[in-house]
């Protein structure tokens, strides 16, 4: 995928030059609840991560996680992209933000961009988001995206629930 910008911001691949800062955003205390603890320890652990889990998305042209900057000075705020998983027949959209530069609109900004890519870039038809049905933040931005709640998608050995979402491009 080659990087896409908006007004505010520029979404790439991630290479392993983005290990702190993958580091520091799956330690964030909101990426861990609701995404979950990756037991990424040290920087170390973040860049095998990035490399076997993160970069190797990028096999299939358009998937994976993107990093999103600021365009003003490339400060690394977040990812959003496309994900391909075994247990969902659609594509899956995923985000997270570091806490700093969340309720700006950036997420809504980048996520707005990665679907006109899957739309209009990949000829994708629809998209699902899988959340926590607590992450009230993320069930608010995918609304206002439009997408729609289409079913409790799993329950969580902690007695949480996975809810789906999608939507037709």
């Amino acid at each position: 995928m080659v990087a896409i910008t908006t007004e505010r911001l520029t979404i790439r691949p991630l290479t392993a030059a983005d290990a702190d800062f993958i580091f520091e955003l799956y330690n964030t205390p909101g990426f861990q609840r609701f995404v979950g603890d990756k037991q990424l320890h040290t920087r170390q652990d973040a860049l095998k991560y990035l490399e076997t889990s993160l970069i190797s998305l990028y096999q299939t042209t358009g998937l994976g996680l993107q990093r999103v900057a600021l365009k003003s000075d490339d400060t690394p705020i977040g990812i959003c992209g496309l994900i391909k998983r075994d247990s969902l027949k659609d594509i899956d959209l995923g985000y997270g933000y570091l806490p700093g530069f969340e309720g700006q609109g950036y997420a809504f900004e980048a996520a707005q961009a990665i679907l006109s890519f899957a739309r209009e870039t990949l000829a994708l038809k629809r998209l699902v988001a899988i959340t926590d049905a607590e992450n009230h933040r993320c069930i608010h931005l995918l609304t206002r995206l439009g997408f729609h709640y289409e079913l409790n998608h799993e329950t969580l050995p902690d007695g949480g629930l996975l809810v789906r979402f999608g939507i037709a491009l």
